[in-house]
């Protein structure tokens, strides 16, 4: 599904294997690979990944760091650290969400015309699907409102429920921004 003119894209597949300038990594905070999304970049980015990663001595929760994309596709991977869910006691929602916009920040800043995220921290970190989705697509609908780059912004759902989840919440949320402005 594509919306506003191309500028953001939602796809159901494997991230490592689209052909965008960068991919984010949900990663933890050693950055040293693990399960899930991470372990499988790591795999399919190749053994350099895991040298380039560990001369970036980690990442907090909230922040992103860039690495080449090796054997990759995308030329980059942002490696992005989402707090784990305590029930909303954390700041989670506002860890959230600057995670999201360090990662278009670090995008733009190196001129990258593309992106994909995969959902960050819905998983094993067990954040609310929908609640993370609505922080991860405000922050992409102010950030492309506002800059140029990147052009085009993905969201790479793994399964169907979350494909599904943001092909009602992204039209949702334009509609909603364009009463409100228009």
């Amino acid at each position: 599904m594509r919306l506003l003119d191309g500028r953001i894209d939602i796809v159901q597949g494997d991230i490592t294997a689209l052909k965008v300038d960068a991919i984010v990594n949900a990663a933890n905070s050693s950055l040293l690979g693990g399960g899930g999304v991470d372990g499988a970049i790591h795999r399919a980015a190749g053994p350099r990944l895991l040298t380039a990663c560990r001369a970036l001595r980690g990442c907090a929760t909230g922040e992103a760091k860039a690495t080449d994309g090796f054997d990759l596709a995308a030329r980059r991977i942002i490696h992005a650290v989402g707090p784990v869910w305590s029930g909303g006691q954390r700041d989670e929602d506002s860890l959230l969400g600057s995670m999201y916009v360090r990662c278009l920040e670090l995008a733009a800043s190196e001129s990258l015309d593309s992106i994909a995220f995969p959902c960050i921290s819905t998983g094993a970190y067990g954040f609310p699907a929908e609640r993370a989705a609505r922080i991860a697509v405000g922050r992409v609908l102010d950030h492309v409102a506002s800059a140029p780059t990147p052009r085009r912004v993905v969201f790479c759902c793994f399964v169907p429920v979350d494909r599904a989840l943001y092909e009602s919440l992204v039209p949702e949320m334009i509609l909603a921004r364009t009463r409100i402005t228009g």
